[in-house]
Protein backbone atom coordinates (compact mmCIF):
# COMPACT_ATOMS: atom_id res chain seq x y z
CA UNK A 1 0.00 0.00 0.00
CA UNK A 2 1.25 3.47 -0.60
CA UNK A 3 1.60 6.61 1.96
CA UNK A 4 1.88 9.74 0.58
CA UNK A 5 2.69 13.19 2.06
CA UNK A 6 0.29 15.99 0.90
CA UNK A 7 2.69 19.29 1.64
CA UNK A 8 2.26 22.82 1.53
CA UNK A 9 2.16 25.86 3.17
CA UNK A 10 -0.63 26.30 5.77
CA UNK A 11 -3.76 27.47 4.05
CA UNK A 12 -2.31 25.64 0.43
CA UNK A 13 -5.07 22.81 0.47
CA UNK A 14 -2.73 19.90 1.46
CA UNK A 15 -5.84 18.65 3.93
CA UNK A 16 -8.69 19.03 1.57
CA UNK A 17 -6.16 17.04 -1.09
CA UNK A 18 -5.06 14.49 0.81
CA UNK A 19 -8.71 13.72 2.35
CA UNK A 20 -9.76 13.82 -1.31
CA UNK A 21 -7.09 11.48 -2.59
CA UNK A 22 -8.26 9.21 0.44
CA UNK A 23 -12.08 9.12 -0.24
CA UNK A 24 -10.95 7.77 -4.02
CA UNK A 25 -9.19 4.64 -2.87
CA UNK A 26 -10.66 1.41 -1.77
CA UNK A 27 -9.36 1.50 1.49
CA UNK A 28 -8.21 4.86 1.97
CA UNK A 29 -7.21 6.86 5.51
CA UNK A 30 -6.09 11.20 5.91
CA UNK A 31 -4.26 11.52 8.70
CA UNK A 32 -3.60 15.27 9.22
CA UNK A 33 -0.69 16.95 11.51
CA UNK A 34 -3.45 19.57 13.08
CA UNK A 35 -5.49 16.63 14.23
CA UNK A 36 -2.77 14.95 16.04
CA UNK A 37 -1.69 17.85 17.60
CA UNK A 38 -4.91 20.14 18.08
CA UNK A 39 -7.63 17.25 18.61
CA UNK A 40 -5.65 14.31 20.45
CA UNK A 41 -3.77 16.79 23.13
CA UNK A 42 -6.79 17.90 25.41
CA UNK A 43 -4.48 20.42 27.58
CA UNK A 44 -1.39 21.36 27.73
CA UNK A 45 -0.93 22.26 24.01
CA UNK A 46 1.89 24.59 22.71
CA UNK A 47 1.20 24.85 18.94
CA UNK A 48 3.93 25.74 16.44
CA UNK A 49 4.86 29.56 16.86
CA UNK A 50 3.58 29.87 20.34
CA UNK A 51 5.68 30.09 23.11
CA UNK A 52 7.71 28.48 24.98
CA UNK A 53 9.40 28.05 21.21
CA UNK A 54 11.23 24.57 22.18
CA UNK A 55 8.07 22.95 23.61
CA UNK A 56 6.35 24.15 20.08
CA UNK A 57 8.93 22.11 18.32
CA UNK A 58 8.79 18.80 20.47
CA UNK A 59 5.46 18.62 20.75
CA UNK A 60 5.44 19.04 17.08
CA UNK A 61 8.31 16.34 16.57
CA UNK A 62 6.11 14.41 18.86
CA UNK A 63 3.16 14.83 16.31
CA UNK A 64 4.75 13.51 13.47
CA UNK A 65 6.43 10.43 15.31
CA UNK A 66 2.78 9.13 16.17
CA UNK A 67 1.71 10.49 12.72
CA UNK A 68 4.25 7.74 11.16
CA UNK A 69 3.63 5.28 13.69
CA UNK A 70 -0.50 5.71 12.15
CA UNK A 71 0.53 5.91 8.63
CA UNK A 72 2.69 2.77 8.87
CA UNK A 73 -0.08 1.08 10.68
CA UNK A 74 -2.85 1.90 8.17
CA UNK A 75 -0.35 0.54 5.46
CA UNK A 76 0.28 -2.64 6.93
CA UNK A 77 -3.15 -3.19 7.60
CA UNK A 78 -3.53 -2.68 3.79
CA UNK A 79 -4.83 0.90 3.56
CA UNK A 80 -3.42 3.62 1.63
CA UNK A 81 -2.57 6.67 3.45
CA UNK A 82 -2.42 10.28 2.76
CA UNK A 83 -0.89 12.39 5.56
CA UNK A 84 -0.99 16.44 4.91
CA UNK A 85 1.79 17.98 6.47
CA UNK A 86 4.23 21.12 6.09
CA UNK A 87 6.87 19.39 5.01
CA UNK A 88 9.36 21.86 3.21
CA UNK A 89 12.48 21.22 4.45
CA UNK A 90 15.26 18.28 3.33
CA UNK A 91 15.96 16.73 6.87
CA UNK A 92 11.69 16.89 7.97
CA UNK A 93 11.76 14.76 4.83
CA UNK A 94 14.52 12.38 5.45
CA UNK A 95 13.09 11.87 8.59
CA UNK A 96 10.25 10.91 7.57
CA UNK A 97 11.45 8.67 5.23
CA UNK A 98 13.51 7.20 7.48
CA UNK A 99 10.30 6.40 9.44
CA UNK A 100 8.33 5.18 6.85
CA UNK A 101 10.99 3.83 4.07
CA UNK A 102 11.94 4.72 0.86
CA UNK A 103 8.80 4.35 -1.09
CA UNK A 104 7.00 7.53 0.92
CA UNK A 105 5.98 9.38 -1.82
CA UNK A 106 5.66 13.33 -1.74
CA UNK A 107 2.76 16.45 -3.50
CA UNK A 108 4.15 19.74 -2.50
CA UNK A 109 0.77 22.14 -3.57
CA UNK A 110 2.37 25.30 -4.38
CA UNK A 111 -0.34 27.76 -5.31
CA UNK A 112 0.57 31.86 -5.29
CA UNK A 113 0.36 33.55 -1.72
CA UNK A 114 -2.36 35.57 -3.16
CA UNK A 115 -4.59 32.31 -3.53
CA UNK A 116 -3.88 30.88 -0.50
CA UNK A 117 -5.19 34.08 1.31
CA UNK A 118 -8.48 33.71 -0.76
CA UNK A 119 -8.92 29.83 0.89
CA UNK A 120 -7.66 31.01 3.96
CA UNK A 121 -10.38 33.77 4.10
CA UNK A 122 -12.89 30.99 3.45
CA UNK A 123 -12.13 28.75 6.10
CA UNK A 124 -13.03 28.87 9.77
CA UNK A 125 -9.65 28.12 10.94
CA UNK A 126 -7.87 31.52 9.50
CA UNK A 127 -4.23 30.69 9.75
CA UNK A 128 -2.17 31.26 6.73
CA UNK A 129 -0.75 35.07 6.93
CA UNK A 130 1.00 34.06 10.09
CA UNK A 131 3.17 31.53 7.90
CA UNK A 132 3.75 33.27 4.65
CA UNK A 133 7.59 33.31 5.61
CA UNK A 134 7.97 29.57 5.00
CA UNK A 135 7.22 30.64 1.44
CA UNK A 136 11.14 31.08 0.82
CA UNK A 137 11.86 27.89 2.36
CA UNK A 138 9.84 26.38 -0.23
CA UNK A 139 11.64 27.88 -2.53
CA UNK A 140 14.94 27.01 -1.32
CA UNK A 141 13.98 23.38 -1.35
CA UNK A 142 14.28 23.18 -5.38
CA UNK A 143 15.42 19.27 -5.20
CA UNK A 144 12.61 18.03 -3.24
CA UNK A 145 12.02 14.95 -4.75
CA UNK A 146 8.02 14.42 -6.02
CA UNK A 147 5.72 16.08 -7.75
CA UNK A 148 5.42 19.95 -7.37
CA UNK A 149 2.03 21.13 -8.57
CA UNK A 150 1.07 25.01 -8.77
CA UNK A 151 -2.35 24.87 -7.47
CA UNK A 152 -3.67 28.77 -7.59
CA UNK A 153 -6.17 28.05 -10.72
CA UNK A 154 -7.24 24.90 -9.92
CA UNK A 155 -10.43 23.13 -8.44
CA UNK A 156 -9.89 20.27 -6.01
CA UNK A 157 -10.58 17.80 -8.24
CA UNK A 158 -8.01 19.40 -10.81
CA UNK A 159 -5.44 18.64 -8.14
CA UNK A 160 -6.72 14.93 -6.89
CA UNK A 161 -6.76 14.61 -11.04
CA UNK A 162 -3.18 15.72 -11.37
CA UNK A 163 -1.60 14.08 -8.52
CA UNK A 164 -3.79 10.78 -9.13
CA UNK A 165 -2.14 11.06 -13.06
CA UNK A 166 1.20 11.48 -11.76
CA UNK A 167 0.77 8.54 -9.19
CA UNK A 168 -0.22 6.07 -11.80
CA UNK A 169 2.72 6.95 -13.73
CA UNK A 170 5.01 5.54 -11.87
CA UNK A 171 6.22 8.97 -10.94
Amino acid sequence: MSITIVSGLPGSGKSTVARALAERRDRGVHLDTDDVGERFVVSGAVLPGQDPGDEAEAQLALRRLNLADLARNFADAGFDVAISDVVLWPALWEEYVRRLGPSLLLVILTPSLEAIAERDAGRAKQVAAHWTHLKADLDAWTEAPGLRLDTTGQRVDDTVAAVEGWLSSGR
